[in-house]
């Protein structure tokens, strides 16, 4: 049933099974491995050398920012995705409405906050990558692609995630 911001009574047992079917919880999940990827690729092989200058440099363009804001948005939502899903195992355990509500607005909010983010950080790093010249990167044009892929798809993780939040 309904009841205050999602439940009708706190309590209960939990299910693990009936909780990992839940579609809010395979969208964090799903945002989770995809924001894992985006960090993974971009401190993997985000960064290069030339071969008569051993300094590293971000493959997208030389744009050390480009790097960082993937980096940067890729470890936050992950780890937020980690918290929230602690948040949704413990959901049910909380009686005070208020405290319910805030939760529910936490999610909502940083559920926007962060699909927006993530389209900024497809087309910054879109850009950045059509720029790139392709003599400058000898290793990671692959993880590059990949980093921009699943920011595209993060934009669609984290508006489902908004839309559940709803």
């Amino acid at each position: 049933g309904g009841g205050a911001y999602g439940a009708a009574k706190a309590g209960g047992a939990f299910d693990l099974v009936r909780f990992v079917q839940q579609p809010q919880v395979l969208a964090r999940i799903v945002s989770a491995i995809f924001a894992l990827i985006v960090f993974a690729c971009l401190v993997g092989d985000g960064y290069s050398s030339q071969p008569e200058n051993p300094q590293l440099f971000c493959i997208f363009n030389h744009n050390e920012d480009a790097c960082r804001y993937g980096i940067g948005i890729g470890i936050l939502a992950f780890l937020a995705c980690i918290f929230f899903f602690m948040v949704d195992i413990y959901f049910p355990q909380i009686s005070n409405t208020t405290d319910r509500k805030y939760l529910v607005l936490a999610d909502l909010g940083f559920s926007g906050l962060w699909t927006f983010l993530w389209f900024i950080g497809f087309c910054f790093l879109t850009n950045q990558w059509s720029w790139t010249r392709a003599e400058d990167v000898y290793i990671g044009a692959d993880s590059a692609r990949a980093a921009i892929t699943f920011s595209f798809f993060s934009i669609f993780s984290w508006g489902l995630l908004l839309t559940f939040a709803y």
